[in-house]
């Protein structure tokens, strides 16, 4: 199955997608709603593959039933909880439900989240992952066996337009690149100049690139990220510009508008992430289409 979102891009067309974050149950109901409030706002969904080291269910299942609904997702799949066999067994299942595009994740460490007490797998790391994708596509598996039909992904990996020193970050970038991503999904920006640095270094790279802009709730939500996401730093005006708002909110949604308008400029497309507000992406969608 072709993925949509690696048709569009081809194409050149500026491309939005967002995502929403799997239940923590087996109730969908709630996780379906908000993706089909956004079906036709955005050309693709991701799914996030136990965020934050929390525990929910399969980013797969979900998956599969956004394909039913008729919405692309992008099947977000990390390292963190699977050897390289259960690995492989997923993208088998991901391609036989009509799921091809994944995002490559090495994925946060089980310390931040729920079952601090599990035990970390990390036999792989992004760039093997992505390796993983382009041996499965080539029609063979890890130990060299041909498969009975092979899957056809559309492979996306992370990057932090913004993380120190840079020259590491593009090392990893090329890498990455070279394992077979296709496109490359960044954390939260909060300054087009950097962002526009960042596509110029990635641009011999041949990779799309998707901005990320997040929906800020809060000062408190900013310093918090600036604190405990590497890679990643809410500039002082803008803390300064929800902490002087009357309805941090609202303010969240004029932010994360503006950023994305600026990026417009200097990518290929603007993921949005509402962190749990899927209902105002509309309002910044509006912005930048």
């Amino acid at each position: 199955m072709t993925s949509q979102l690696q048709q569009k891009l081809a194409a050149g067309d500026f491309v939005v997608t967002s995502e929403v974050c799997p239940p923590k149950g087996v109730d969908c109901g709630e996780f379906l709603a908000k993706a089909r409030v956004l079906k036709g706002q955005v050309d693709a969904i991701n799914v996030t593959d136990n965020q934050g080291a929390n525990m929910r269910i399969a980013p797969l299942a979900v998956a599969a039933l956004l394909v039913r609904e008729g919405i692309e997702p992008v099947y977000q799949v990390t390292c963190r909880d699977r050897n390289r066999m259960a690995l492989q067994s997923d993208l088998l299942g991901a391609a036989a439900l009509g799921v091809s595009t994944i995002l490559a994740l090495t994925g946060d460490h089980i310390s931040f989240g729920d079952h601090r007490q599990g035990k970390p797998v990390f036999d792989l790391d992004s760039v093997q992952l992505l390796q993983t994708i382009s041996t499965l596509a080539s029609g063979f598996d890890l130990a060299g066996t041909r498969l009975n039909g092979a899957p056809s992904f559309f492979a996306g990996a992370a990057a932090a337009p913004e993380a120190e020193p840079f020259e590491l970050t593009l090392f990893k970038l090329q890498k990455k690149a070279a394992a077979g991503a296709r496109f490359f999904q960044t954390q939260a920006i909060f300054d087009p100049d950097r962002l526009a640095a960042f596509t110029t270094a990635v641009s011999p790279l041949g990779v799309k690139v998707i901005a990320g802009v997040i929906l800020l709730k809060s000062a408190g939500m900013a310093r918090y990220m600036t604190l405990h996401i590497p890679g990643l730093r809410v500039p002082d005006h803008i803390v300064t510009e929800l902490e002087e708002a009357s309805d941090p909110a609202a303010k969240g949604v004029e932010i994360a508008a503006r950023l994305a308008a600026a990026a417009r400029r200097h990518c290929d497309g603007i993921h949005v992430m509402a962190m749990g507000r899927e209902e105002l992406i509309p309002d910044i969608i509006k912005e930048i289409r």
